[in-house]
């Protein structure tokens, strides 16, 4: 079931187009990473997808609405449409709980003790637990970014948005990210990821979107892409990843 759709989406910044007519299906429980050099696009097109940057033309049609028109309420489709950003976007004054509760409590009206207690299932299943109470800036990188996914999910997203989400981590703190979001992965919530990182995009996605100069040049299922590219600028691109995504 497709529960996104994009059509003929244009995006430009200073009189020069960033997104140059894209279309794209995203499938309900489906993984889509989006790739290619800086500068493609990628991470415009997500700010797109939950109006985070308004488009100049098209269509981005959330369960057959389109966000796009101006008469709707943008912000209640964009309470289902999670957001994890590069710089985690935490209140770094405020404890890991108190980031986690602020949005639905003041969004939902619930009431703090059970936003506490769905909170803490979160943290649980991340393993930062332990951190509830610790303020935000006495966290490294890599927690602060579990966090900001535990953040997303208390929201009970039907889609996550990943924008980069390890680009701003040490090496070492990568990995426990990946772990999070590969776990997420199986649970059927709907992700799309824009990420630099060939050999995670390649085991963690169903499918994958490459895009250079403001259009998507390919998309085909993770594997399909990787190892047998069609169009001359996917390989050209991939070719320089060769030694990261054979495995």
């Amino acid at each position: 079931m497709i529960i996104l759709k994009v059509r003929d989406l244009y995006k430009k910044f200073n009189h020069q187009y960033v997104l140059k007519g894209i279309n794209l299906d995203i499938y309900k429980g489906e993984v889509l990473s989006i790739i290619g050099s800086s500068g493609s696009g990628k991470t415009t097109l997500l700010r797109c997808l939950n109006l985070l940057e308004n488009p100049n033309k098209g269509k981005i049609i959330y369960h057959k609405v389109d966000l796009v028109n101006s008469k709707i309420d943008i912000n209640r489709h964009r309470m289902s449409i999670g957001m994890v950003f590069q710089q985690f976007n935490l209140f770094d004054h405020l404890s890991v709980m108190d980031n986690l509760i602020l949005a639905p409590k003041k969004l939902f009206n619930k009431k703090k003790n059970i936003l506490i207690r769905e909170a803490m299932e979160k943290l649980t299943s991340i393993g930062m637990f332990e951190f509830k109470d610790r303020k935000v800036s006495n966290l490294s990188g890599g927690q602060k970014q579990r966090v900001a996914i535990a953040r997303a999910l208390m929201m009970n997203p039907d889609m996550i948005l990943f924008d980069e989400p390890t680009s701003s981590l040490d090496p070492e703190m990568v990995g426990e990210v990946h772990g999070v979001i590969k776990s997420l992965s199986n649970t059927g919530i709907t992700m799309v990821i824009v990420t630099h990182e060939m050999m995670f995009a390649k085991s963690i996605s169903d499918r994958v979107a490459f895009m250079d100069k403001g259009k998507i040049i390919e998309i085909q299922d993770a594997k399909s892409l990787f190892d047998f590219p069609k169009e001359v600028r996917t390989k050209e691109f991939l070719k320089r990843f060769d030694n990261q995504i054979t495995f």
